[in-house]
């Protein structure tokens, strides 16, 4: 990883690089929320489906090359690769922590 990300997103894009949905979903508060491209997402069981059902069959990974804090939420933009039409395409994924953990996660493109 190219810079040092607060330890609950280094955990998820760790996780992310190995598709390992247990590890990326460890790093969530229980009652946290996932935004992609303005759906939304609660709590563990619905995260788990957004990422069996959209990460996994296509092997998004994500590679972070910048990150800053942006009115209390950690900002982290790069591409990602995998079997998707546009591969890479640029993202950023917005974090608002909590308790150590991620509480929300909104990701666009």
């Amino acid at each position: 990883m190219p810079m040092e990300l607060p330890k609950p997103i280094a955990a998820y894009v760790e996780a992310n690089a190995r598709l390992d949905i247990d590890g990326m979903l460890k790093p969530f508060l229980n009652d946290a929320v996932f935004i992609d491209n303005g759906k939304r997402f609660e709590g563990h069981a619905a995260i788990r489906e957004l990422l069996e059902e959209e990460v996994l069959p296509v092997k998004a990974i994500f590679v972070p090359d910048t990150a800053r804090e942006e009115g209390g939420d950690v900002v982290v933009e790069g591409p990602a690769h995998g079997d998707f039409p546009g591969s890479p395409l640029r993202f950023t994924y917005r974090f608002t922590l909590a308790n150590g953990a991620i509480k929300i996660l909104q990701v666009a493109v």
